[in-house]
């Protein structure tokens, strides 16, 4: 099997976990925190739904700077309902999905540059930043999960059960 069609597989498994976690966000409650130093929900939350347009991008672009002099130069925007966050994830995993298909595997053998500010910070072959992103993703997710937790929202079966949701995925 290709590399790319593992990592199609993977985002594919992803997206719908993805997908089961930001559907249960409630609406209006970006600012929601558990703690001074945390993130706000809605920033984690969009996060998980927007993370796989990092993978587009670490395909179809060299080098990416989180702090270009211009300016932002990633902002989904504000996303402040579950039906916003579960549009942002279909596009951004569909945008994954698409380069992902295109590349082979001596592609995502070449390098990919993060910088911040012009300066670099990360320079490794794509297919380590995809799996990177990738795993990325499910961290975020699985804080997001903690927070709904904590909302006392009911938790989704993602890689099984849950306390609340008894599927085995």
């Amino acid at each position: 099997m290709k590399i790319n069609e593992l990592f199609v597989a993977e985002l594919d498994r992803e997206t719908e976990r993805s997908r089961r976690a930001l559907e249960t966000v409630p609406d209006g409650r970006f600012d929601w925190k558990p703690h001074e130093t945390s993130m706000m929900l809605g920033y984690i939350a969009t996060m998980v739904a927007t993370i796989p347009a990092w993978v587009a991008m670490t395909v179809t672009i060299d080098e990416f700077d989180v702090k270009p002099a211009s300016g932002p130069s990633f902002d989904p925007g504000r996303l402040d309902t579950s039906a916003d966050l579960v549009k942002a994830l279909d596009k951004s995993a569909a945008e994954a999905r698409a380069a992902l298909q295109k590349a082979t595997d001596d592609y995502l053998a070449t390098n990919w540059r993060l910088l911040e500010s012009g300066k670099v910070v990360m320079e490794t072959p794509r297919r380590v930043a995809v799996a990177d992103t990738l795993n990325h993703w499910v961290h975020h997710r699985g804080q997001l999960s903690v927070y709904l937790r904590l909302m006392g929202v009911p938790v989704p079966a993602l890689y099984g059960p849950s306390a609340d949701d008894h599927r085995f995925l």
